[in-house]
């Protein structure tokens, strides 16, 4: 019985290309490369995206159905949602933690939903047949945009309107699939005129290769998740979005509703409904700070103040 308490390759000289490679080769195949833990057959499988605080997100559903009784297994870093998706579909991922706006756009790229709620409102009735989202958290992680202090300075930069007048001077790093995605480079440029001297693919989600390349100056614009310690580590300016390129990004488990029953589907939303946006920026700095706390250790310490005990 359960115990429940009240978050894109090429360079002049061929660094950053180097950079892409690193990274991409981080990237796990869905079907042999994430990590497994857990129970082991007959479980549900949990999985996530390629970067850490969708893993931590993944033990922490796999950490509380366990808690509750509900057998669950973890298999981590798949990759990105096109890849993800497409492991729901066939059957070797049950659930794995996702975004609102993202998800939404990923399965109507003509979707024009911005806020929380008219987000949720649209997402179900887009969804691939056989798959189905729960109860959204609180907790949201939004792509953003973030520069260095210097290039905010240097070319007068509070808002992404702003970027959008110099766009044509600066390179802009950003995870592979933003070339097409509709809140990626197509949205930048229909919001606010943006495009890029040079588009640069970096495929670590945001994380240290992509701010690294943002530190010295080989890209100067970054898509950053929201909740990321780096931003405030390195005293990064988030770029305001007044149009609304990037949509509300509330945390939500995506299921394969044969395999989720109502019991898992109710720990699941419990864990919704007491995650926080504070909440991911703990955790992010537990796992991709100095400590460098395992995802399954942030998790089952978010869990056990939670109240998810078995």
């Amino acid at each position: 019985m359960r115990a429940v308490s009240k978050h894109w390759a090429a360079s002049a000289a061929g660094t950053l290309a180097v950079l892409a490679m690193t990274a991409c080769g981080a990237t796990s195949n869905p079907l042999d490369g994430g990590e497994a833990s857990g129970p082991g057959d007959g479980a549900l499988v949990v999985g996530s995206a390629n970067f850490p605080e969708n893993e931590t997100l993944a033990e922490i559903y796999a950490g509380a159905l366990n808690a509750a009784g509900v057998p669950a297994t973890t298999k981590l870093s798949i990759g990105s949602r096109e890849v993800y998706v497409r492991a729901l579909q066939d059957g070797s991922i049950d659930l794995v933690p996702d975004y609102s706006g993202n998800l939404l756009r990923y399965a109507d790229p003509e979707a024009t939903a911005v806020s929380a709620e008219d987000v949720m409102a649209a997402l179900p009735a887009e969804l691939p047949a056989g798959l189905a989202v729960l109860e959204p958290a609180a907790a949201e992680n939004k792509n953003s945009i973030v520069v260095t202090q210097a290039t905010a300075e240097e070319y007068d930069l509070e808002s992404l309107a702003d970027l959008g007048k110099v766009c044509d001077r600066i390179a802009l790093g950003m995870p592979p699939e933003a070339e097409e995605r509709p809140q990626g480079l197509p949205g930048l440029k229909a919001a606010y005129g943006c495009v890029p001297k040079e588009f640069v693919p970096i495929n670590d989600s945001g994380g240290p290769v992509t701010v690294g390349a943002l530190l010295e100056d080989q890209i100067q614009a970054a898509n950053v998740f929201s909740t990321s310690p780096l931003i405030a580590k390195h005293n990064l300016i988030t770029l305001e979005d007044p149009k609304d390129n990037f949509a509300a990004q509330q945390v939500v488990p995506l299921i394969q509703e044969d395999r989720v029953d109502t019991e898992a589907a109710e720990v699941l939303n419990e864990v919704s409904r007491q995650l926080t946006t504070d909440d991911l920026i703990q955790l992010n700095e537990e796992v991709s700070g100095e400590a460098k706390r395992s995802a399954r250790d942030a998790a089952a310490a978010w869990l056990e103040s939670n109240g998810f005990t078995s």
